[in-house]
């Protein structure tokens, strides 16, 4: 066990796990090149409707989430995970060296698909890897932490970083350097010892949709879904709309832009680092129904301080998006410590590939539904339909995930009587049925969730 007082930074004195942590900042810093790179791009090859352009890029991103996961981890669930993490990270950087050479949009489109795919296709096996790497809970939630962080601080850091290099360097360039930094992840990754691939049993169909089926059949699962859903309403009117909010409804300049974002950014941030400390003075549920909850109060602030008049709106914007950030940070970095707890190795990469694409497609109902509501009824009534979007999913949640969720289950097993699994169970003569209690999971002698 990690001792209470070692910080966050104690979890990188695993060799395996401090690699793979390095392989993930240089992925995401290349991404971010990529991100400003392609919205360049895009100007280049279509001019004024670069816009259009861009926004089917982000679609197409969503889709490639939502679509590719769980048929990946079809397809290359039980491959070595070393073998499949480098060769997604050698499919990314081919996609990136590919886009300079690009003078059509459906070339755009193409790559940018292919590159997504790779991407939905690497986090959730990526994702899965850490717990089996990590037994410890404490390590584990530092890990989350520190991922969360890594996403925040590229969120932070890309946009000036991209801007010190064009000050250098050609836009063509930034996607070397998006290139350069997969190629690097797949090094590091190849240089680690990973656990090998889950056996999967089953047809393509099955093995495709194991893991959503596992996902909706595990009650704090389904509640977190209806989070991931309460996030993305909440995210979706910052990611989305934070320009129109600063420029048009506060008169705000560009600068003004980055400097909301930058916010929400810091909000996440700060809660990111106070998360492991939490988690140990209190379980997940009553935590993340706080940061969905809150996240419904900042919506119905920024709903209410938009319009009129005032020095002080743009004060109160920016405390509304700090608060949306540190809201999507408490719902979003403690859900990996329920995905571990909901299955075992065998099972736990199919929920993580499920989480991902689930997860993705409330993100791709969101962020159209914020551009449209706000350019058909402005960014007041925006932030209140998402508030109240959101504050239903919280009650959903709180719905569906039941307080006594740790707690030891009773259920019955139709198993030999010298299985090892049963050894402390009772028979049921009524049944024939052996009957014990424990925590329960998913695994091989666990397929459903007992009522």
């Amino acid at each position: 066990m990690q001792p209470r007082g070692v910080p966050m930074l104690g979890v990188l004195r695993h060799q395996t796990y401090r690699r793979l942590f390095a392989a993930q900042i240089i992925a995401l810093l290349g991404t971010g090149l990529a991100t400003v790179a392609l919205a360049l791009l895009a100007y280049e090859i279509a001019g004024s409707r670069a816009g259009l352009v861009l926004g089917t890029a982000l679609a197409i991103k969503m889709v490639a989430n939502v679509l590719v996961a769980p048929v990946a981890h079809a397809v290359l669930g039980h491959l070595a995970r070393r073998t499949v993490l480098a060769s997604l990270d050698a499919v990314r950087a081919l996609a990136a060296l590919l886009l300079p050479w690009v003078d059509q949009i459906w070339q755009v489109y193409l790559l940018v698909f292919v590159l997504q795919a790779a991407s939905a296709a690497f986090t959730p096996v990526f994702q899965a890897t850490i717990p089996d790497l990590l037994e410890d809970e404490d390590d584990y939630t530092n890990a989350l932490a520190l991922s969360r962080l890594a996403y925040d601080a590229e969120r932070l850091i890309s946009p000036a970083l991209a801007a010190a290099a064009l000050a250098l360097v050609s836009v063509n360039e930034l996607f070397l350097g998006t290139a350069v930094g997969f190629t690097a992840s797949a090094l590091l990754v190849v240089s680690a010892a990973l656990p090998a691939g889950a056996r999967q049993a089953g047809g393509l169909v099955s093995r495709t949709t194991v893991g959503v089926r596992g996902y909706v059949a595990v009650p704090r699962l389904r509640g977190l879904l209806a989070l991931h859903f309460s996030v993305a309403a909440a995210g979706a009117m910052v990611l989305v709309n934070t320009v129109t909010a600063v420029r048009d409804d506060l008169a705000g300049s560009n600068s003004d832009v980055t400097a909301a974002l930058a916010v929400y950014g810091t909000g996440s941030l700060l809660v990111a680092l106070s998360l492991p400390r939490l988690l140990r003075r209190s379980p997940e549920r009553p935590l993340m129904l706080t940061g969905s909850a809150l996240g419904v109060g900042a919506l119905v602030a920024v709903a209410a301080s938009l319009p009129g008049q005032g020095a002080w709106r743009w004060p109160a914007l920016l405390v509304a998006w700090g608060l949306l950030g540190a809201a999507g940070a408490l719902v979003l970095t403690p859900a990996g410590r329920l995905l571990r707890r909901s299955a075992d190795g065998s099972r736990r990469s199919a929920l993580f590939a499920a989480d991902y694409a689930l997860s993705h497609g409330c993100w791709l109902v969101t962020y159209p539904l914020a551009g449209w509501l706000t350019t058909t009824w402005g960014n007041v009534w925006t932030a209140a339909v998402l508030a109240a979007l959101a504050a239903a999913a919280t009650t959903v949640a709180a719905r569906l995930w039941p307080t006594g969720d740790l707690a030891a289950r009773e259920h019955d097993h139709d198993l030999p009587p010298d299985h090892d699994h049963i050894q402390d169970a009772q028979l049921v003569a009524a049944t024939g049925a052996w009957r014990h209690s424990h925590p329960y999971r998913l695994d091989d002698n666990h397929h459903t969730w007992p009522r």
